[in-house]
């Protein structure tokens, strides 16, 4: 078990809560020099608790994801707002594929007051959220259940949603890169990703962003094939760039 300092702790703590923290901001926060905060930063990081960022650090990068549960303490708010913005998006007596994510499942609480939805999934947390929503329709994909998300992956969940075409999908992902291409940790759910933006007429990308600063390392596919972009602040200049020039809508949802 890492031991750290108290000050590190609560650092890591405020990490986990908001995705990223800056070095200017805990400097004020714990009455110490930014050479002290930067000192903490790095030892966390070093830990492999952290990766460093311009200006500050962010929670979970590389090859290997933050768990599951841990992914559901960051950044509640934004997700929120995303979320709701998001499922503004959606019409009534539409259909709409969710996939797995912390975001997508906020966007399944939002859908709350929808009416004459079909909404197919593979996710077992979203089916438990939705289950008692009365004016909506549930399917459920079929296949491998992913124990560490209860996300269903693998062929069997491809072909399933292959048998569909919706109006809307709703889609989360591990990271965004700034060439616009777009990221995943586990290649069984990145296959079904894949069939959940091929098969619906409008698709959503839900991301806060802490996404763009983040690395995964199979690809999913690139942001050219998104319709809009919900997040919670503005995008890095390049990623605009290319957003402008596939015509991509950008909804900037406020916390």
């Amino acid at each position: 078990m890492e031991i750290l300092s108290e000050r590190q702790s609560k650092i890591l703590e405020r990490a986990r809560e908001s995705g990223r923290v800056e070095v200017e901001e805990l400097s004020s926060r714990f009455t110490v020099s930014p050479q002290t905060i930067r000192k903490d930063l790095n030892e966390l990081c070093d830990k492999q608790l952290l990766q460093r960022v311009h200006g500050g650090a962010i929670v979970g990068s590389g090859i290997e994801n933050v768990s599951y549960e841990a992914r559901r303490m960051l950044a509640p708010a934004a997700k929120k707002a995303i979320a709701i913005s998001a499922a503004a998006l959606i019409p009534d007596n539409s259909s709409l594929l969710l996939n797995i994510g912390t975001t997508t499942e906020q966007v399944a609480h939002s859908l709350n007051n929808h009416r004459g939805l079909l909404v197919i999934t593979n996710n077992i947390n979203t089916i438990e959220i939705m289950k008692h929503f009365p004016n909506i329709e549930l399917i459920i994909a079929g296949g491998q259940v992913r124990r560490s998300d209860g996300g269903i992956v693998g062929v069997a969940a491809v072909d399933f949603i292959n048998q569909f075409k919706v109006d809307y999908a709703v889609i989360g992902v591990s990271a965004i890169d700034e060439d616009g291409a777009l990221l995943d940790y586990d290649f069984r759910e990145v296959r079904v990703a894949q069939a959940i933006i091929k098969n619906a007429r409008h698709v959503i990308l839900v991301a806060d962003a802490m996404k763009f600063e983040r690395s995964a390392p199979i690809r999913i596919g690139h942001i050219s094939q998104i319709t809009t972009l919900v997040t919670d602040k503005g995008l890095p200049g390049k990623l605009q760039d290319i957003c402008k020039i596939h015509n991509i809508g950008i909804v900037i949802a406020q916390p």
